[in-house]
């Protein structure tokens, strides 16, 4: 249970490479749209083109978009909670069983300063934080919250 001196320390969301994709999709979408009303004379043809572009856009523009918007961490003074899909999955980790904080780079990650943070609380598995921006940052900050609870410090991978 938290107690009432507890603060927020950060809110984020996964980072925001995961929407490039969404974007070009929106873009391209749109072009070909444009490009092809009005290119048949056939009755149905504008409402051919715009219906499969308003479906190309839903399913691969908004739908990522708006699951790339449900997810997000909050970090506090004693707790680490994860957020997925609205009104979801919630997911506390208590800090004060945590004792080991990883970060995993893949791929791209490195380059855009992102990885996945790893969080040992000693149970089976740890708990995975996917994709956080700054993850360097965040295992400092992390870092400093349990070595002011006296655990033990964490290793960079």
């Amino acid at each position: 249970m938290p107690n009432g001196d507890e603060r927020v320390i950060a809110r984020m969301r996964p980072h925001g490479r995961a929407l490039v994709v969404p974007v070009l999709v929106l873009w391209l979408a749109i072009g070909a749209a444009a490009a092809l009303v009005d290119r048949v004379d056939w009755a149905f043809w504008n409402i051919a083109v715009l219906t499969v572009a308003a479906i190309v856009v839903v399913l691969l523009s908004v739908v990522p978009t708006l699951a790339w918007l449900s997810r997000g961490f909050t970090f506090t003074t004693e707790r680490v909670i994860t957020r997925t899909g609205f009104g979801g999955t919630r997911r506390e980790t208590m800090l004060a069983r945590v004792h080991d904080v990883t970060v995993r780079r893949r791929g791209l990650q490195a380059l855009f300063g992102a990885g996945d943070v790893l969080l040992s609380t000693g149970g089976d598995r740890a708990v995975i934080l996917s994709d956080v921006p700054a993850a360097s940052l965040v295992q400092r900050m992390l870092s400093e919250q349990l070595a002011a609870r006296g655990a033990v410090m964490p290793v960079d991978l």
